[in-house]
């Protein structure tokens, strides 16, 4: 082989083990990035868990056991299924609702909103054909959407897939 053919050959694949490092390295970010935005969705959960069961007295029961479901892919759909009884108590309020509680409430669907566009960037990723051949996302497993039901629809929280 030729001496350019080489030095060629030596730049792609210097090139080619580049891309993939910083892939790795963006992944790494972004389930990182992911897990701190699901941290901010238990608390925002459980703090508007905590204050309905302060200012409606009738939730309170509901709201304990919302709490005691800790926020996992496993658990996502058994902690929706506690918020909604939450929901609904806060919607029966109608415009009675507390300032904290509205407060709470804003809190929540911006940190629902956070982690749902992480999972989305993170899953963009690792869905990708040559990220999933060369198993650059490790052993983490692919990060759930998390939905947060309206006091309207006592349906399921399935992943927006």
């Amino acid at each position: 082989m030729s001496t350019a053919l080489l030095v060629l050959l030596a730049v792609l694949i210097t090139a080619f083990l580049g891309w993939a490092w910083n892939t790795a390295q963006r992944l790494n970010r972004l389930h990182i990035r992911t897990d701190a935005a699901l941290q901010a969705l238990q608390a925002a959960l459980d703090r508007r868990a905590a204050l309905s069961a302060a200012l409606i007295p009738s939730s309170a029961g509901q709201a304990a056991k919302a709490q005691a479901v800790q926020l996992r892919y496993a658990t996502f759909a058994e902690r929706g299924e506690k918020e909604w009884p939450i929901s609904q108590a806060i919607e029966d309020l109608g415009e009675k609702v507390p300032a904290a509680l509205t407060d709470a409430e804003a809190r929540l669907h911006l940190a629902v909103r956070f982690y749902n566009d992480a999972v989305a960037d993170t899953r963009a990723l690792r869905t990708r054909p040559l990220v999933r051949v060369m198993r650059l996302g490790g052993t983490a497993s692919l990060p759930e959407y998390f939905e947060l039901l309206s006091a309207a629809s006592p349906s399921s929280t399935s992943s927006p897939s």
